[in-house]
């Protein structure tokens, strides 16, 4: 099987200011991967490249054997931002419905997922609200439940449990869990969280654009001789300074 996500040699700046420095990464198919790091660490800007919406300046991405950006791998992708990308003025249905239409899906098909979704993450009861009267976490949930509605080969979300309380939090990373294991799903998330990379098949640890370490997180503690992922995280941002 190819991999799902082969990044090569990715080199991305923002003016002068350099924010990803030769990123390589490959991603297998069916695999849960973790970018962690702290904010501006450069984990959202290589989402937003392999989702295709930003360029590399140098280097390649390909998604599904395909070179990015590809408008038609778009169908494959859930996206879940940083910020919500939410229509206020609707309801959480409406939102829903409106992404759904995006993808190829029957109406029937349209029907089962925009209820599945919704109520993987506890929205059910406020679908027929305005998104404007939503709070912070339910917009977050509404945003990944957009994520989910066209039943992607590959879901890629950017920092999904900021703002969620953590029995949903609980509950959305055992989704994600039998997402991978299930239904052979291959999934990107972004966190700075510890706790949320422990649960990851691989954890790539990024700072100042660059990949300080990366390997299950037994084998970067192990290879690290420490007892958890913030400790990793430390002693390779020492051997890389």
């Amino acid at each position: 099987m190819n991999p799902t996500i082969v990044v090569e040699n990715v080199t991305k700046s923002f003016g002068k200011k350099p924010v990803l420095n030769e990123i390589n990464v490959t991603i297998e198919s069916g695999q849960l991967y973790g970018l962690i790091g702290p904010s501006g660490a450069g984990k959202t800007t290589l989402v937003k490249m392999i989702v295709g919406m930003e360029k590399s300046d140098a280097g390649s991405i390909h998604v599904l054997d395909k070179k990015m950006p590809n408008l038609a791998i778009l169908q494959e992708i859930g996206y879940m931002a940083q910020s919500d990308a939410l229509y206020a003025e609707l309801t959480g249905e409406e939102n829903l419905k409106f992404f759904a239409s995006l993808f190829k899906l029957s109406k029937s098909a349209q029907k089962q997922r925009i209820a599945y979704a919704a109520d993987l993450v506890n929205l059910t009861p406020d679908l027929k609200k305005r998104v404007s009267a939503y709070s912070g976490g339910m917009k977050r949930r509404l945003s990944l439940a957009i994520a989910l509605v066209q039943d992607p080969k590959l879901l890629i979300l950017d920092e999904p449990t900021v703002g969620i309380d953590p029995e949903l939090k609980l509950s959305i990373w055992n989704e994600l869990l039998r997402l991978k294991n299930e239904e052979g799903k291959t999934i990107i998330v972004t966190t700075h969280v510890m706790d949320e990379a422990e649960r990851c098949d691989v954890v790539a640890m990024v700072r100042n654009g660059r990949i300080l370490a990366s390997g299950t997180p037994t084998e970067l503690k192990d290879s690290y001789h420490v007892g958890s992922l913030d400790e990793v995280f430390l002693k390779a941002g020492v051997n890389q300074a």
